[in-house]
């Protein structure tokens, strides 16, 4: 018989009387139910007459290795088959280890188990400060299968190859107005640009210095022209805030306090105080049109351009945001 089906049918053997022993008797804690798996697996003279160990050894991926194979134990009190796995890096794999299945225990609602493929389940990639696989038993939409490559090859690539799927996943998944964090990829390679890092702390923006606000301002109303829309437009500053945020780390609170407000438009009361800002900083704007990378414009504008006509093309957006006066009739003259 086939060494994988024969395992595979091992596992069902193991699950079904699992659920038979959940009609009396349900695990209390995570622990107890992968040492109930365990106990059953000796129970049934182990796979091809090989015992496992009834005490787990922590911190190991995945739970139970039983080379090739290996058993990755989820428990959850909901009522739902889903959980999230291991990290994206997997670095405490077990090396001996081949092909990866889960065994999963519900307890919320009528407590069952199920088994699968590792690579049938995990269906979604979580970014929180480390990127986490999430399973759902049963689910119709594999992860792998989005990636185009199967689980085993996945496991085989190293971390930067990894992150450039993870990446690929992620920017599929962007809504309307939204950025990706430290997760984007810093490679001068793929990205043609200087190493992108973002620090640890996040920083107030109503805390810098003067000259730091004003070279955000100028690189954010650069990069998103959309700020120099009417009052009543609805989420113009959306992509400046998002951009001071995804590569400075710093967050401001007051949207008012980048363009519109008095303090920045000068001592002069009344009239447009946001066409008196974009005056103000012309000679920033200048410089965040010669100095930015040109990756930063694919990714606002949609397209490349070039530093010596990049002014041109932004006042050209501009003039069609503009409410009340042409940005092309005031600014760079």
């Amino acid at each position: 018989m086939d060494l994988v089906k024969e395992f595979e049918e091992f596992l069902e053997v193991i699950c079904k009387d699992i659920n038979i022993t959940l009609r009396e008797n349900v695990p209390k804690t995570a622990t107890d139910f992968e040492r109930l798996i365990r106990e059953k697996i000796n129970f049934h003279g182990g796979f091809q007459n090989k015992l496992v160990v009834i005490d787990a050894k922590p911190q190991e991926f995945p739970d139970i290795p039983m080379p090739p194979f290996g058993i990755e134990v989820k428990y959850t009190e909901n009522n739902s088959w889903r959980s999230i796995a291991n990290s994206v890096s997997e670095g405490s794999r077990n090396a001996e280890v081949y092909y990866v299945y889960v065994i999963f225990g519900k307890i919320g609602g009528k407590p069952e188990v199920r088994w699968g493929r590792y690579e049938d389940v995990v269906m979604h990639v979580r970014t929180s400060h480390v990127p986490r696989f999430e399973i759902e038993m049963g689910t119709s939409d594999p992860l792998f299968k989005k990636f185009g490559l199967t689980y085993i090859e996945f496991q085989k690539l190293d971390m930067q190859a990894k992150m450039a799927h993870i990446r690929e996943y992620a920017r599929s998944r962007l809504r309307e107005g939204e950025r990706l964090w430290w997760l984007e990829d810093p490679s001068k390679e793929e990205r043609g640009s200087e190493v992108h890092t973002l620090p640890l702390e996040v920083r107030l923006y109503m805390n810098l210095t003067q000259n730091e606000k004003r070279k955000l301002r100028a690189e954010s109303a650069l990069l998103s022209p959309k700020v120099m829309s009417g009052s009543r437009v609805k989420n113009k500053y959306n992509d400046a805030i998002m951009y001071i945020l995804t590569h400075y780390g710093i967050l401001c609170p007051q949207v008012r306090d980048l363009f519109s407000a008095g303090s920045v438009a000068g001592k002069e009361r009344g009239g447009n105080y946001l066409m008196r800002a974009m005056i103000d900083i012309e000679s920033e704007i200048a410089n965040a049109a010669r100095e930015l990378p040109n990756h930063l414009f694919v990714e606002y504008w949609g397209y490349e351009c070039d530093p010596e006509n990049r002014i041109v093309e932004w006042l050209r957006k501009a003039d069609t945001y503009a409410v009340g006066w042409k940005p092309s009739s005031v600014l760079f003259q």
